[in-house]
């Protein structure tokens, strides 16, 4: 199984919190595959405590990214109009992450249920 890690759950793995340490080591003893995007990192990285974070650059460097292209971008696009019309509104990098992971087939690891709730992927907490 593709598991896209949220930025809510790369933060909560580099403050150790034991449910985010857990589910990492299941995933590998899984044999999941554990996937970011940019939009992912480049969130993370506003939370680092300094520019030289060793240990966030050393997650993250194991990590598979996944790019978004023209059709993922579209995608992101259609989710937020879709959110809007219901009288929600969803993030562009919450419809970006989630565009990402429903062209990569995989399912969202986050604590930030309720955006990701307003696109069709699939979504799992820890």
């Amino acid at each position: 199984m593709k598991v896209m890690l949220d930025t809510t759950f790369v933060i909560d793995h580099q403050r150790r919190v034991p449910e985010a340490v857990e589910r990492l080591r299941r995933i590998y003893e899984q044999g999941d595959e554990p996937l970011v995007t940019s939009v992912i990192v480049a969130e993370a990285w506003v939370g680092a405590p300094d520019e030289d974070d060793r240990s966030l650059a050393t997650f993250v460097r194991y990590l598979e990214y996944v790019h978004a292209g023209p059709s993922t971008a579209r995608l992101a696009g259609r989710f937020r109009a879709e959110a809007r019309v219901r009288g929600f509104t969803l993030g562009l990098a919450d419809a970006l992450i989630a565009a990402t992971a429903f062209h990569a087939d995989a399912v969202i690891l986050t604590r930030n249920v309720r955006d990701f709730t307003l696109t069709p992927v699939r979504v799992e907490t820890y």
